[in-house]
């Protein structure tokens, strides 16, 4: 049989490795069998011309799903030669799913796509001749290296039906004409300037690597992060507003023109789109992708977004998820442009589902959870029962007459996942945190869903590609309620290495105690990455770099990382911080008062100045001083000098004060002016009458890149958390520049890292948590 169908694929004009790879597709390879059957029933013969059997091929894998009515009519003109080239085909089969609703007007068809048109070939002559002059002097300067393409593509679009073939051998005609015959020297093969570049260490392509793509591309001239959809760019190419019906897999009713015709005239053509959470935990960094995409494609388009929230599960809804919802969608740049709810359509869902019954599409079902789970199962004994009983069972659920787990209202209808009519109301007599006791029936998310989209006239539903499996039911609900039918779209869903996002397995982690809250610093929940000091531009910048995928992919934590120090280096302030600080004493400091100015940022002296005081006690790194310097030591030593960053001056140990164990407790040291002394091997920090304060230092929460991966595991997750992820340095000092800073406030500190002031803050004692450190770290992997 095989061998058959590639002879009859060679037959049309394909090659046998073409053919080959055809039979691997069984449902291609069913359509051009099919659409050659067809052919040849009416042009008998015609299906061995290679230029027809081009044809056909592409028809058979270019034909959508909502205009395969109209496939015997295609096959027809294609085998009578009526529709002759590519071009024609295209624009036939555009032409259809611009105007899918059956009859089809033949002369508005025919003349879209060129029937009858002939172009002769002193047209195609007379065309040729006007690009050709209208290129002539590059032509002749360039000669055989002008890119005759541009002349190809301008000759066609003025030809717009001419044969393709015909117009390339016009044009080659006629540069032999102009030019004559090749020359060696236009066969000399050119030489191409190579743009020198610089080195790069392996260390070097190893973390561009890790980082991804260079955030310089994501960046405005402004030096400001370009908005998502800006990133984005051709990347994302969706159906227009009211051109639903093109998209693969849409479902076309007779009602569906009528009702995307209405739909225009209320949403004034524009994009509508809607973030929908559930109000049931705190946003992580995946959510941050979803807000971007939804909120970033209305902006970019004129449109609009809803925040939508899903609030059908009111035993896990609280206050408190509803505000923070709304502030990390506004904390990353975003403001709704309306706030909704699905509580607010539970009347309209209601007789939504009122409606379903009526027309036998959804039914009352009394099985129990365990028996209707899994896939492939037996029908429902209570799937045929009378209209009229299901409604009043339904009624009934409503008004409490039924326990919970007693029925549940199923739709008649398949997911894509193979799962059998879906529930689309269970019971439960849990008041809600909007409605009340009003309701003691609530809705599901395959029911739920599509409809809100439809009341919001949303255009663009954008999913994770776990819901892929439900677009069936989408477009299945919809239609069989004869209301506006949205076109959901599916990505990936951004997965982090080293990490849990699960709201239950977050809640267990501080539950055990493992992590304080759902704003814990090392958790990737968007409060917890807001509280360690990441700008929200640097997310949204993260977010871009992943881009906009089918692909399922895991990200690795430095990605997020270098996107952050890429915002921090420009827009952190630099202060001097000591975290496990030593006492120097410069015994001969000139100016016991002094002040010394300090770059905001130093490879930029126009962003201005702070003033720090220089007193002749100071304190630096207790890592900065050994007492002996070996040859890769730099800083300061008994036997070397160091320079003091900003200051001016080069210190020399004079003496070391130590305490019983021997360990330095504070320097004797003097100084010179650096203009004065020999260079010093390095420059440290330091602060003077600086301010007291807490640093944390983070770690990540877990071993394995995979803490859920039992394979990776055993244990489970909480076995794996690394308890030293948190350190706490309760002795450490800043200087003054950053007194009066405010919660979330971000500055560099210089030699330590980046660093965020933490709410723990109070007006006694400041507190840092360190965001990033300066550079990746190399024990990373």
């Amino acid at each position: 049989m095989a061998a058959n169908l590639v002879d009859l694929f060679v037959g049309i004009g394909l090659s046998e490795q073409k053919a080959k790879e055809t039979l691997k597709n069984e449902q291609l390879t069913q359509n051009l069998k099919h659409t050659i059957d067809q052919a040849e029933k009416y042009a008998p013969g015609q299906v061995a011309n290679k230029d027809v059997g081009k044809l056909l091929y592409s028809l058979a894998t270019k034909l959508k799903a909502q205009i395969k009515t109209h496939q015997s009519m295609l096959v027809e003109y294609v085998a009578k030669k009526k529709i002759a080239s590519e071009a024609q085909l295209t624009a036939a089969l555009e032409y259809l799913l611009s105007n899918p609703i059956e009859p089809v007007d033949k002369g508005q068809f025919e003349q879209a796509c060129g029937v009858g048109v002939l172009i002769t070939p002193e047209e195609i002559e007379t065309a040729v001749e006007k690009v050709i002059g209208k290129y002539k002097n590059d032509l002749v300067e360039k000669r055989y290296r002008f890119n005759t393409g541009l002349l190809l593509s301008e000759a066609r679009n003025s030809l717009k039906w001419a044969d393709g073939k015909a117009i390339k051998n016009e044009v080659d005609m006629q540069i032999l004409d102009l030019l004559g015959p090749k020359t060696d020297a236009d066969l000399e093969k050119p030489q191409k300037q190579k743009t020198p570049k610089p080195a790069k260490s392996a260390g070097d392509a190893q973390k561009a690597a890790a980082a991804g793509p260079s955030s310089e591309n994501f960046l405005g001239e402004d030096g400001h992060v370009k908005s998502f959809m800006e990133m984005m760019g051709d990347a994302v190419k969706f159906h227009k507003p009211g051109e639903n019906y093109k998209t693969d897999g849409y479902v076309l009713t007779p009602k569906t023109m009528d009702i995307l015709k209405e739909h225009l005239r209320v949403t004034g053509g524009k994009v509508y789109s809607r973030f929908p959470p559930e109000p049931n935990g705190i946003l992580h960094i995946g959510h941050a992708k979803a807000i971007n995409f939804n909120f970033g494609y209305a902006k970019a388009t004129g449109g609009n977004c809803y925040l939508r929230y899903d609030d059908t599960n009111p035993e896990k809804e609280e206050e408190k998820f509803f505000v923070g919802i709304r502030e990390m969608v506004e904390w990353l740049g975003y403001k709704p442009w309306k706030v909704t709810h699905a509580s607010d359509n539970f009347d309209q869902l209601y007789a939504y589902a009122v409606e379903l019954i009526k027309r036998g599409q959804a039914y009352i079902c009394h099985q129990r959870p365990e028996e209707v789970k899994g896939y492939n199962n037996p029908d429902s004994p209570w799937r045929d029962r009378p209209v009229d009983e299901s409604l009043q069972l339904f009624e009934d659920m409503k008004r409490g007459k039924l326990a919970e787990g007693e029925a549940t209202l199923r739709m008649k209808t398949t997911l894509e996942e193979g799962k059998k009519d879906p529930v689309a109301y269970r019971i439960k007599f849990v008041s809600h945190h909007r409605t009340g006791d009003k309701w003691c029936i609530y809705p599901t998310y395959d029911f739920t869903h599509c409809l809100c989209d439809s009341i919001e006239n949303i255009t663009h539903s954008l999913c994770t590609k776990e819901f892929q499996s439900r677009r069936s039911s989408y477009y299945w609900l919809c239609n069989a309620l004869d209301i506006y039918c949205p076109v959901q779209w599916e990505y990936a869903r951004l997965n982090l290495n080293y990490a849990v996002v699960s709201k239950r397995k977050i809640a267990k982690l501080i539950n055990e105690g493992f992590v304080r809250d759902w704003d814990d610093p090392r958790l990737f929940t968007l409060t917890a990455l807001r509280r360690r000091g990441f700008p929200p531009e640097a997310i949204n910048l993260f977010c871009a770099k992943v881009g906009v995928t089918m692909a399922q992919t895991v990200i690795d934590p430095i990605m997020v990382e270098a996107c952050v120090r890429d915002l921090l280096n420009v827009t952190a302030p630099r202060a001097m911080a000591v975290l496990e600080p030593l006492r120097v004493t410069i015994t001969n400091l000139p100016n016991a008062t002094s002040e010394v100015s300090v770059p905001n940022f130093p490879a930029d002296e126009k962003k201005g100045f702070h003033k720090v005081p220089l007193r002749k006690t100071i304190f630096i790194e207790q890592s900065d001083f050994r007492e002996e310097a070996d040859k890769n030591y730099k800083r300061l030593a008994l036997n070397q000098s160091v320079g003091l960053r900003h200051a001016g001056y080069v210190i020399s140990v004079d003496k070391v004060n130590k305490d019983n164990a021997g360990k330095p407790t504070e320097l004797l040291v003097s100084c010179k002016k650096a203009t004065e002394a020999e260079k010093p091997k390095a420059f440290i920090h330091w602060v003077s009458d600086p301010l007291p304060c807490e640093i944390r230092l983070y770690e990540r929460l877990f071993y394995h890149k995979n803490p859920e991966d039992a394979s990776e595991v055993p244990g489970g997750f909480l076995t794996d958390v690394n308890k030293d992820s948190l350190s706490v340095i309760k002795g450490a000092m800043v200087d003054v520049s950053v007194k009066g800073a405010k919660t979330f406030d971000k500055f560099q500190f210089e030699r330590n890292g980046f660093f965020s002031v933490d709410p723990d803050s109070t007006s006694e004692l400041m507190v840092f948590n360190r965001t990033v450190t300066l550079k990746e770290d190399p024990g990373k992997n």
